[in-house]
This record gives C-alpha cells, sequence and structure tokens, in this order.
C-alpha cells in the first residue's frame, strides 16, 4: 500500500505580518480562550499531548491508542501481542492447571462441545459459533480472563466433559511423542543426501521488511536490532557473543545460519529440505501498529504462496519437505475473524509445511516450538564453556527472582499475588528479589541477566500468551526456571527440553496461586542444596548449549546449539517421510 505525503507548499512570496496585526491577532486568542472553561480547557490540551505521544490505532469498532511509554523492547512487559485474536481458543482445566488448546479445524474429530464460549474484543460473549457451516449454542461456564486475555473454562461435575478434556490433553501429548520421534541420534551425521535447498525469494519477503525498520513501530527504531546480521549490538559487559538482540529476531538470525549451513547445496535436485526465508513476524509487526485492511495485511502471504506454488519442487511432495521459520507466535499467523495478525498458517497450502515457532499451536502436528532468541549468541566452543563455567560457579544471594510488571486489569492473573508474595518475603530474610519491569527496568539486558545469575530459582508466569522469552534468559542464566502453566514449555519445545520436566524446573499450579492455597516463596525454601544443584548442573551442562542460537559464522565441533539441533531433526523427519512415502 503505497504511503501518501501531503506537504504544504511554501509561496515564493511571505508577506511578514505587522506587528500591530499580531497584536490583533493575540487579543483575539485570548478572548477566545477567556471563554472556554478551565476544565474544557485542561481537557483540549491533555488530548493534544496525548495524541502527540501515542500512536492511533483502529480496528472494527474499536480504537486502541497505545501510548509511547509501552516500549516495546521490554522483553517482560511485552510479549507476542496484548490484544487477543478474536477466535475460538478453549482453555480447559485440567488437576487445576490451565491447558491452553485452540479449537480444533474441520480435520480434527475431537466433540462439539469441547469448545468454549467466544471472547469478543469488546469483552462480550457469544453464546453461539460457527462451526464447520453449523451454528452451535454454546453451554453456560464462569468466565474468566487470564493474562493472555482468553476465555477459561472451569471443571465442573460433568464426567463425560472431564473425559474429553482428559483425551485432549492426550492428544497433544501424542504429538509431542511423534516430534520426539524426529530427533536425530546421529549426532556427527554428515551432509550426503541431506542437502538444504535456501530459496531466493524476492527481497519482499524479507529484505525489504528489515529495510523498514525505522517506522515498523512508531516509537522506536528498529534499526539497531538488525546490526550484526539481526544479532543487535555487543554487550561487552556480559562477555563473548553477548547482543542487544530484540525477541523479534529470530527469522533473520535463522536465515543468516542456513544460508552458511554445511549442508546447504545450490541445486534444487540435491536437496532433501526446502527452506522458506519468509519473515512473516516482520511482516504482522509492520503492519499491527498501522490503520490497513485485513486484506493488506494477507497480501504478502497470499503472493508468497502464489511465488510457491510456481516452483517444482513445492509441487513435487505439496510442501511436505518445506519448512517457514516464524518469529511470532502461532496465534498471530492464525487470524479468523477481527483484525490481529495475518492468516498465513489458515491458508490450506500452509497445512503440509513444517512451522517451526517460538510458540506453537498444540492442534497441529506441523508446529513445532523452537526456543526465542536470548543474547547469547556464541561463536566457539570456547564462549559456550567460558560462559557456562562463569553461571556454574556464581554466587547465588537470591532464593527467587522475578523480572516482570503486575497485570492490574487481567483479573485472573498471578502475577500481582508473586509480587506480594515476593516482596513480603523480607520475614524470612529477603529471600526474593522483583525486579520491576513497568518501570523500565528491564529495557536493557544486563540488569535481568544479572538478576538471573545471583538466584537459585526464577518465576516465569504466562503473560501475554503462554510462552516467555524469559524462561530461556532463567535457563541461559542458570536459574531453575519456576512454571505456573505447561503450556510455557513442557508442551512447547519437545527438540530443547527433556520429557521429564522435573528434570530442569518446578512446577506449581497456578490456580493454588490464586486461591492463595501455596506460598511459592515458601515452598521453594524446603527444596534442598542439593536437588538444586543437580537441576542446575543438568540446565548447564545438557540443556545450555541447544537452547542458544549461534552467530552466523559459528564453529561449534563440541556443541550442538539450537540450529544444529533443528537442521539434524528436520532432516530425520524429511528421511522417515521418505521411508514410509
Amino acid at each position: 500500500m503505497a504511503s501518501i505525503s501531503m506537504f504544504k507548499r511554501k509561496s515564493k512570496l511571505t508577506k511578514k505580518p505587522a506587528p500591530k496585526e499580531v497584536c490583533n491577532y493575540v487579543i483575539v486568542l485570548f478572548k477566545f480562550l477567556y471563554r472556554i472553561p478551565a476544565a474544557f480547557l485542561f481537557l483540549f490540551l491533555f488530548l493534544i499531548y496525548l495524541w502527540s505521544s501515542s500512536t492511533t490505532i483502529i480496528s472494527g469498532n474499536i480504537v486502541h491508542i497505545c501510548v509511547s511509554s509501552r516500549k516495546l523492547n521490554d522483553h517482560y512487559c511485552l510479549s507476542a501481542g496484548r490484544t487477543q485474536p478474536n477466535f475460538e481458543i478453549p482453555i480447559p482445566i485440567i488437576n487445576n492447571s490451565s491447558i491452553y488448546l485452540q479449537t480444533p479445524n474441520q480435520r480434527s474429530n475431537l466433540p462439539l462441545s469441547l469448545l468454549p464460549t467466544l471472547y469478543q474484543d469488546n469483552g462480550s460473549i457469544s453464546p453461539e459459533s460457527t462451526v464447520n457451516g453449523e451454528m452451535v449454542m454454546k453451554e453456560t461456564v464462569e468466565v474468566v480472563h487470564d493474562e493472555a486475555d482468553p476465555v477459561l473454562m472451569r471443571n465442573g461435575e460433568n464426567k463425560d466433559r472431564e473425559e474429553e478434556i482428559a483425551n485432549a490433553k492426550k492428544e497433544v501429548e501424542e504429538q509431542l511423542r511423534l516430534h520426539r520421534s524426529w530427533i536425530s541420534e546421529n549426532k556427527q551425521a554428515g551432509c550426503e543426501g541431506r542437502g538444504v535447498y535456501v530459496y531466493d525469494l524476492p527481497s519482499k519477503f524479507n529484505k525489504d521488511l528489515v529495510g523498514q525498520c525505522r517506522d515498523m513501530v512508531p516509537w522506536m527504531d528498529f534499526c539497531k536490532y538488525f546490526k550484526n546480521e539481526a544479532l543487535g549490538e555487543p554487550i561487552p559487559k556480559l562477555g563473548n557473543g553477548w547482543y542487544q538482540t530484540h525477541q523479534y529476531s529470530l527469522e533473520p538470525i535463522f536465515h543468516q545460519r542456513v544460508l552458511k549451513h554445511p549442508c546447504r547445496v545450490y541445486n534444487e535436485n540435491e536437496a532433501k529440505l526446502f527452506y522458506v526465508p519468509f519473515y512473516g513476524g516482520l511482516d504482522i509487526l509492520r503492519c499491527h501498529f498501522k490503520n490497513v485492511s485485513n486484506d493488506v495485511k494477507d497480501a504478502l502471504s497470499l503472493e508468497l504462496i502464489t511465488w510457491l506454488e510456481k516452483q517444482k519442487p513445492w509441487a513435487k511432495n505439496s510442501g511436505k519437505d518445506h519448512v517457514i521459520v516464524l518469529g511470532k507466535i502461532s496465534w498471530d499467523f492464525r487470524r479468523k475473524d477481527g483484525s490481529w495478525g495475518t492468516r498465513l498458517l489458515e491458508i490450506d497450502q500452509m497445512e503440509n509445511p513444517i512451522k517451526l515457532l517460538i510458540e506453537r499451536q498444540p492442534w497441529q502436528p506441523n508446529d513445532i516450538g523452537i526456543p526465542h532468541p536470548t543474547h547469547f549468541h556464541p561463536h566457539s566452543d570456547d564462549d559456550i564453556m567460558a560462559w557456562q563455567w562463569k553461571i556454574i560457579s556464581s554466587y547465588r544471594k537470591n532464593l527467587v527472582s522475578f523480572a516482570g510488571a503486575a497485570r492490574p486489569g487481567a483479573a485472573e492473573s498471578i502475577r500481582s499475588i508473586l509480587i506480594k508474595q515476593c516482596n513480603s518475603s523480607a520475614d524470612n530474610g529477603n529471600q526474593c528479589h522483583f525486579l520491576d519491569c513497568s518501570s523500565g527496568g528491564c529495557d536493557q539486558p544486563e540488569p535481568v541477566i544479572e538478576l538471573f545469575m545471583e538466584s537459585e530459582f526464577c518465576l516465569q508466569p504466562p503473560g501475554d500468551s503462554p510462552t516467555r522469552k524469559s524462561l530461556f534468559d532463567s535457563l541461559i542464566s542458570g536459574c531453575i526456571p519456576v512454571l505456573f502453566d505447561p503450556f510455557t514449555a513442557y508442551y512447547q519445545y519437545p527438540w530443547h527440553l527433556p520429557e521429564d520436566p522435573e528434570k530442569y524446573s518446578v512446577f506449581v499450579d497456578q490456580e493454588e496461586v490464586r486461591q492463595v492455597k501455596v506460598n511459592v516463596v515458601e515452598m521453594l525454601m524446603k527444596i534442598s542444596k542439593k536437588e538444586r544443584d543437580d537441576m542446575r548442573r543438568y540446565i548447564v551442562y545438557e540443556l545450555l548449549p541447544g537452547l542458544v542460537y549461534g552467530d552466523s559464522t559459528a564453529k561449534l565441533e563440541k556443541f550442538q546449539d539450537a540450529v544444529s539441533i533443528i537442521m539434524s531433526n528436520l532432516m530425520e523427519r524429511v528421511t522417515k517421510m521418505d521411508s514410509t512415502a
């Protein structure tokens, strides 16, 4: 959509007003303002100030005003999207733990009774919805909103419904087992018969999106985050391999790594895997803060499909051997109604390819969760070993820490409770340290990483969506994450986190926190030092290398980083697909 700039032309001869005329203008203006009541004048001036320091977004019948103090680079205050997408997201409660489940699509055989009420943009509840072309009445349920603004459905005494929910949970776990079956056992496999072909997409699908960094977000310049091949500016204070990486930079980071992957081939006939370097997350970001139609938001996604369908490799396997990496959560690409995000992953042609996302959609077997990008991008094995030694020997003066902000507008948020418990730990010797991100305390990575390095446990409640970038920041800092929702990690990252969550985390039922049945700080005080040390050693030596994205020229021999794990497992998946064809 072309932007049109309008400029007032200056006349060639500018007449300078006489001093007497200026005085007359001032007198008239003063008389006009004098007649305006003080309250209206104050309101008028306030609106001018608000307008000058904010961004107005119009979507449907709703006007959103984003004041510039809500900084997008505050990773712990603003996650993948504040406005909840307007489509059905069932979230049943299993044993008092919330399970995030999106409505099954037409290929699912789940019963209609699993569908919840629909949370509308205006907060109203729709009593009915269309499913597979039929109007379905929804059962009456108690509705509460959690931090991600979806609808929670309370377990009742309906045994049939409890069984349906248990089956739904079982289906998600079966999908994760399928994903784990693709994990490659051959860590040192060569490239013979394992070529990856990188599509040379027209620049509008990637490079040009990066080029729009200056006006991508109205109140900040994104360009600094795309320096050093999207790693951002270096952070010498934290050591080698540390950068000011933005949480939405995964797409260009991954692209640069695949371009230099040892198994890259330039002949599509030699390829086993086909990588589509579309920066879909940046495409969403550039449109979200502009008043544009859904057709405009979807335009690039539809053009991508048109382009891919003209490629011979795509037609050969209907995209089954293709992979696309998306640096935002799955919900952002699955717009049903409303104005949030795009419908890239709702397009039929996008069903077959593997989609790698920082947060997967649990009902989609071809959605696979991969780690959020952190600030650590090692270049060598030595960088990783030096950091491992630093954090394993770090003095941890805090038992617990929480870097985040309260959500006073979310009635079901447990953050305020956690903050209160943390701040009241003074009675137990200041066991918990709270870093308030609402006041800008998390704008820079240094204080957050340093806090995590000084803490035994890091609280990781869900934010605008179940997952948190902060989870991975805590893990690479050797801080044991305390999780409150299984979809924050357990049902997300089968290739990078083990099936047994007790090896690296502590789980606390968020419903018990919400009902103040448990004091999290006091509960963590009961975990022995030996248990803490065992978990930390597992995190540092077993998990950490596979959670970070090395730089584009990384030379890792002893370790596999996140990209190495992903590429090996993708090759394994394609190989097994061929053997069953």
